[in-house]
């Protein structure tokens, strides 16, 4: 219906199909799902679509091959690019998937000038800067998907540690996806209550590093392929706030220029996320241990970016 809002998935992969579902669970869009493969994107739509009668939702899902479909999308999700195999680091992701995201963003910019791209593919934070120069888009309209999945998986811990409802625990993190990323634990609390007066900090910093190897733990407990329903759930989360202009304050990576002393670079940062994509960029006053981590964590994304100069062209 025209006046629905429209929302392009690229890659009808488990975490695309998955984005499918929970957008269409929700009723926030109408879905196209974009992938190059034959029959998959189509199959996938049509039996996403005939769910909607038994769950009671009345948005169009379509699957295709073709970047038409998708013209005048609000949101633009890429989750397209080779999947993480065991033993893989995100680096070595980065010849494949940059070539794949390029060529992807740069058909998607043509017929939706104004949508907001998330980007989910990995190396996420690397993927995130080559799709805005892709794009040509302004950075506000451009944002990465790894924050709130780092922060799901880290407040799914915390929640089973101390055994309460997830919903009571709010937690912020910072930095790179996975591995690089910068934990907060003074702005992390349950129901408002400091989490560090519930757990120790040697505890604490075992949740720490299991939630940074989150994905990892995922990928070598499948075999084959990684982590999609929580991946997908984090970004609807991101698109929820954009189309409903909610102004939700998430973890995102985001264009720095200059905040956190980090200039040219797409780095997980709390933001205000609402119609106008990323709103606002919120500072944080930072420790010295915390900046000190941050500044590690940025050395290791701009590697990523210098590397993918020398790979592509762009």
């Amino acid at each position: 219906m025209a006046n629905r809002k429209k929302v392009t998935i690229i890659g009808a992969g488990f975490v695309g199909s998955t984005c499918a579902h929970w957008l269409a669970s929700k009723e926030l869009a109408d879905v196209v799902l974009v992938d190059i493969v034959e029959g998959i994107p189509q199959g996938k739509g049509l039996d996403l679509l005939q769910s909607g009668p038994v769950e009671g939702f009345d948005v169009s899902v379509i699957g295709t091959n073709s970047y038409e479909e998708t013209t005048d999308s609000d949101v633009v999700i890429l989750t397209s690019g080779a999947p993480r195999k065991p033993g893989m680091t995100r680096e070595d992701l980065l010849k494949i998937n940059a070539e794949i995201t390029k060529s992807n963003i740069e058909k998607v910019a043509k017929t939706s000038p104004n949508a907001c791209i998330i980007v989910v593919n990995n190396p996420m934070d690397t993927m995130t800067y080559l799709a805005r120069v892709a794009s040509g888009f302004p950075k506000e309209r451009v944002m990465g998907q790894g924050g709130v999945l780092d922060a799901a998986r880290y407040r799914t811990f915390l929640a089973q540690e101390l055994n309460v409802s997830v919903e009571d625990i709010q937690a912020m993190l910072m930095g790179g996806h996975g591995d690089e990323m910068v934990p907060l634990p003074r702005y992390t609390t349950v129901s408002g209550i400091p989490v560090t007066e519930f757990i120790s900090a040697e505890r604490l910093n075992q949740i720490v590093e299991r939630t940074k190897k989150g994905g990892g733990e995922i990928v070598s407990l499948l075999k084959t392929g990684s982590a999609y329903y929580a991946p997908a759930a984090a970004t609807i989360q991101m698109v929820e706030a954009i189309l409903k202009d909610k102004k939700r304050v998430l973890p995102a990576a985001a264009y720095l220029e200059g905040e956190y002393g980090i200039n040219d670079l797409y780095f997980g940062v709390p933001v205000v996320l609402g119609a106008g994509g990323v709103e606002r960029i919120l500072e944080l006053p930072l420790s010295d241990d915390e900046k000190a981590l941050m500044a590690k964590s940025a050395d290791l994304v701009r590697s990523s970016v210098d590397t993918l100069r020398t790979l592509i062209d762009f």
